[in-house]
């Protein structure tokens, strides 16, 4: 009998009005949460910045008072970005029942313009309108934006859904708004698939609006370049008889078994490849277990790894590392275990979980001789402690610009905030071995590519040591 009641709570019970989405509340509860639990906290509040931090911080809990749920996340960013850390944030919950989602962003600002009073604009102006009105594809397929020329600024333009994924986004709300100076464009405000604000910078190649890392835009008709199946996977290929291009774009723990398996792979190929590039841009990091298998390939001498803290409160401990995952390896389900049964064995202490380690191989294998790194402003978190070891080694060099220097603090514990809706990203652990670069700063290049260049990989491929 209990069960049936619970299915029929379920069915007759809207979950944003069975929970608490008072933004105040939520607000409240994130500060409390982070001065608590972030491994960071102490390093980034101190007494030359406290009572700056403490006005910031009230500030904007008065403001949580009068803000609606739909712009909460991001009032919440605004306090996280205090901290100027990669790996926090407040992310919408995907997991909630559509209508609850649909829902939640009904009342989002909307446009007049549909998909065919645009068409009928554009087919009536089509000698005097300005190039970036018009109809946009997301390379994904998924998203299609109109762009027009805002009646009241001219200078200024509107970009609304078309077509969206039907769930955080719905035909006539608006996605941004654009501002042109003589002959550039800039985004007066981009909003993200939840609704808050996002940092997007725009690039504008003729039919293409380049977003980085949201993807390509292209003007009229399908794109040519959909998103592919496994974009994420690694990839290598050969681009002549020495030299190979073994491509990264993530370390997630989730495509740890498509690097082993790809390593096995070429294995011999590596073996009798002379020059081997690694292309890391744009790699935002995952696990340190995911680049495992690469480095026997890059060694010439031990490695020195990180040492690191974590915060051994009872909050991390609950939400970062009791619930192990079933999907991942077995070595990495064991090691997580060990670990959480330290952490528990030291409740409320900055406990030394992760002291320095040294790596080394048996064998130093004579190819590749050379090993080239790229790395970007993108390449961030595990994918700058894997660049920390591989330039250890007497084969590598590292190319490009700074990387996002955001390996001071790290992993990741998901907490659930009041409002189901939102959840809470923060890590829990600190490094300590002091590293040659700032962290701020990210990890300075052997060889900085110039800005002109834009072939990295032609550029590193004839680079002549």
């Amino acid at each position: 009998m209990k069960y049936i009641y619970f299915l029929l709570f379920l069915l007759f019970t809207d979950p944003s009005q069975a929970q608490n989405c008072n933004c105040s509340d939520n607000f409240n509860f994130m500060v409390k949460r982070i001065k608590k639990n972030y491994a960071g906290y102490n390093d980034m509040v101190l007494k030359n910045n406290q009572k700056q931090f403490d006005r910031f911080t009230d500030s904007l809990q008065q403001v949580a008072k009068i803000t609606n749920r739909d712009k909460c996340i991001s009032l919440c960013k605004e306090w996280l970005n205090f901290f100027k850390d990669r790996h926090m944030s407040i992310v919408f919950n995907a997991n909630q029942p559509k209508d609850s989602i649909l829902n939640f962003f009904a009342k989002e600002e909307r446009t007049k313009w549909s998909k065919d009073n645009l068409k009928s604009y554009l087919n009536a102006n089509k000698y005097s309108l300005d190039s970036i009105e018009g109809i946009w594809n997301h390379e994904s397929n998924i998203f299609k934006l109109g762009i027009v020329r805002d009646s009241l600024i001219h200078d200024e333009f509107i970009g609304f859904t078309i077509k969206a994924d039907g769930i955080f986004w719905i035909p006539q709300q608006i996605k941004f708004k654009i501002k042109k100076i003589n002959k550039t464009y800039n985004f007066m405000y981009f909003l993200a698939r939840d609704h808050s604000n996002y940092p997007a910078k725009m690039i504008l190649l003729k039919d293409t609006i380049d977003l980085k890392e949201l993807g390509k835009f292209y003007k009229n008709g399908s794109p040519e370049h959909n998103a592919q199946v496994g974009i994420n996977n690694p990839k290598f290929k050969k681009l002549d008889n020495k030299t190979g291009l073994l491509t990264i774009p993530s370390f997630d723990i989730s495509l740890r078994q498509e690097t082993d398996s790809l390593m096995l792979k070429i294995d011999s190929v590596l073996l009798n490849t002379d020059h081997l590039i690694i292309d890391l841009r744009n790699n935002h990091g995952g696990a340190v277990g995911a680049f495992k298998k690469i480095l026997p390939y890059i060694y010439t001498n031990p490695i020195l790894t990180e040492s690191a803290q974590v915060l051994a409160t009872d909050d991390n401990i609950k939400d970062g590392f009791e619930d192990t995952s079933t999907d991942l390896p077995q070595d990495v389900q064991d090691s997580f275990k060990q670990n959480l049964i330290k952490l528990k064995a030291h409740l409320g202490e900055m406990y030394l979980l992760y002291p320095v380690d040294t790596i080394r191989y048996t064998n130093i294998f004579k190819k590749p001789s050379r090993v080239s790194i790229l790395m970007n402003k993108e390449s961030s978190s595990s994918t700058e402690l894997f660049a920390l070891q591989a330039r250890q080694s007497s084969k590598v060099k590292l190319y490009g610009t700074n990387s996002a220097g955001s390996i001071n603090y790290v992993e990741r514990v998901e907490t659930q905030m009041p409002c189901k809706f939102f959840t809470l990203i923060y890590p829990p652990t600190r490094l300590l071995r002091a590293n040659t670069e700032k962290a701020n700063v990210g990890i300075k290049p052997d060889i900085e590519i110039p800005s002109e260049v834009k072939d990295w990989i032609k550029y590193v491929k004839d680079y002549k040591l």
